[in-house]
């Protein structure tokens, strides 16, 4: 048991588990939990009439099989969308249907041990008024803001939630190097989020004041050898297996 809560500690389940369920799901979300992970992350996107949903994509042909984007479609058509997933053998054409982001924050009320990291995509951000969306979120969010985390990679985004008070934030990048520019330092991010394949080939993986987390692994070995360097976090698509897995090894 032990050896699962540590593992539990040092993984995301990201957008879930898209290994076995459809992305960004309330289904995936709870058979991540249930797998044990400690840790979510989800994407969230605005309707044409300003209901925030889970959603990753900027157009909606990979996951729903429909033309246009997200906020072409008011919460009215898209709930009658489905997001699909990978074929599963009991279920070769499994979908789910999409979430609202006070379905996420209802949920999150029966785990108050989880932490939800809720990313900002900036599609959204730059279709609709960056203010109106914070205010749209984090009113979705308000009975479990204590148990979010606000990411992005939008700094100007970012920026505006410290302005508003000290709700937890992340910075995204998908270059290391990002994670050190004067801009992103100076905002103080609790956590900061990098692509793991931009991380240097050897020395310690550490950035004073915040924790470090990387995406998107599905390699235990990998996971280890970069939480051994000083990573905090590790996102991962397949959060049964990978905790699983790490919790069998050593400890790290």
């Amino acid at each position: 048991m032990n050896d699962l809560i540590s593992a539990a500690n040092k993984l995301i389940a990201h957008r879930g588990y898209p290994r076995h369920y459809p992305e960004n799901t309330l289904a995936g979300i709870i058979a991540a939990i249930t797998a044990g992970a400690r840790f979510i992350e989800v994407d969230v996107q605005l309707t044409a009439d300003g209901v925030a949903v889970l959603f990753h994509d900027r157009d909606l042909r990979r996951l729903c099989h429909r033309s246009g984007a997200l906020h072409d479609y008011d919460w009215r058509e898209v709930r009658t969308f489905s997001v699909r997933g990978p074929a599963q053998p009991d279920n070769p054409n499994r979908q789910e249907p999409l979430s609202r982001l006070k379905d996420l924050a209802d949920l999150l009320q029966a785990y108050p041990r989880i932490t939800a990291f809720i990313e900002l995509k900036r599609i959204s951000l730059a279709y609709f008024d960056e203010n109106g969306m914070l205010a749209k979120v984090l009113t979705d969010l308000q009975p479990v803001l204590g148990q979010c985390v606000m990411i992005s990679y939008s700094l100007p985004a970012l920026e505006k939630i410290r302005e508003r008070g000290r709700q937890p934030i992340a910075v995204v990048a998908d270059d290391w190097h990002t994670l050190s520019q004067p801009r992103v330092q100076a905002l103080k991010a609790e956590y900061l989020f990098c692509d793991i394949e931009s991380l240097p080939a050897e020395g310690p993986l550490q950035v004073p004041g915040s924790h470090l987390a990387v995406y998107e692994c599905t390699d235990v070995r990998r996971a280890r050898t970069v939480l051994g360097r000083g990573v905090d976090l590790v996102e991962t698509f397949a959060i049964g297996e990978m905790l699983a897995n790490l919790q069998e090894g050593a400890r790290v």
